[in-house]
């Protein structure tokens, strides 16, 4: 493979100390998103870093990093299903998924500092997204029903978690395909930081739901907080929803398409097909 390979990728400079490759994974870091939640922007970012700097001098490249992060990620995930609840598993499961969640910021920076960024990248960085967004609650469903350590009826909130964390995954993701359409600024673009926000949406913020599972020796302790937090992405959703639904509404049909309401669609010509209208 090339140097600039996103599989292995490019070593830290010669010379460079940890400490110093932490500092240059600082300076080029990008702007965080504007409502990024409070842990990813504060905490989860920097565990990132060093475990980029890590990576860097291991000579790993970015989609070896997503690689890694899959692993703790789907082990956390399977223990889940395998074991009882309790005190020493929910910790194991917190850390992996923790890891796993910093390693994830972490492809992305290694990326940066390497020049190896690719759209194949950011590709399988969101298909591992996608997988364990919905994997995680079906899991945490599957070990509870399995070991019958609570009432049946609290299955509902996993199962529940999986169908709302999979809406909002893609619903945010095709609201900001529609926006770069039509040329406005992306969901996930940089901008002034806001303490108070990322603060009133850390509810949503994965790496809160990973610290969650610490809970699980105490069952009760740990569905009340899961419940809040399923219930709080909830709320964020319905809310979202309409109002991308109302900003979307107000776009302009793409040039040269029929909407779906059009009163006359033009036919698609013979042996092709028609388009979503979102850039891939």
């Amino acid at each position: 493979m090339t140097a600039a390979d996103p599989g292995i990728g490019v070593a830290a400079p010669a010379g460079n100390g940890f400490r110093d490759t932490v500092r240059q994974l600082a300076a080029a870091q990008k702007t965080a998103a504007r409502g990024a939640p409070a842990y990813s922007r504060y905490v989860n970012r920097r565990l990132g870093r060093l475990l980029a700097a890590l990576a860097l001098h291991a000579g790993l490249g970015p989609n070896a990093v997503t690689a890694v992060s899959a692993v703790f990620t789907f082990s956390g995930i399977a223990l889940l299903m395998m074991f009882p609840p309790s005190g020493a598993l929910g910790i194991g499961v917190a850390l992996l998924l923790v890891v796993g969640y910093a390693l994830d910021s972490a492809d992305g920076q290694v990326a940066r500092m390497q020049g190896s960024g690719s759209a194949a990248g950011e590709w399988l960085d969101h298909m591992v997204d996608a997988v364990k967004t919905s994997a995680l609650p079906l899991a945490l469903a599957v070990g509870l029903y399995r070991f019958g350590t609570v009432d049946r009826r609290w299955l509902l909130v996993p199962l529940a978690a999986a169908v709302i964390s999979a809406v909002l995954f893609f619903s945010m993701i095709l609201t900001e395909q529609l926006r770069r359409q039509q040329g406005l600024v992306s969901v996930a673009a940089p901008g002034g930081r806001s303490w108070l926000r990322s603060v009133l949406v850390v509810p949503m913020d994965y790496g809160v739901l990973c610290l969650c599972f610490a809970l699980y020796g105490v069952l009760p302790l740990f569905l009340a907080a899961y419940t809040l937090i399923v219930a709080a992405t909830a709320g964020f959703l319905l809310l979202a929803s309409v109002k991308w639904f109302r900003e979307i509404s107000a776009f302009p049909p793409a040039h040269g398409r029929a909407g779906r309401h059009s009163r006359t669609e033009p036919s698609a010509p013979t042996g092709s097909t028609t388009g979503t209208g979102v850039p891939q």
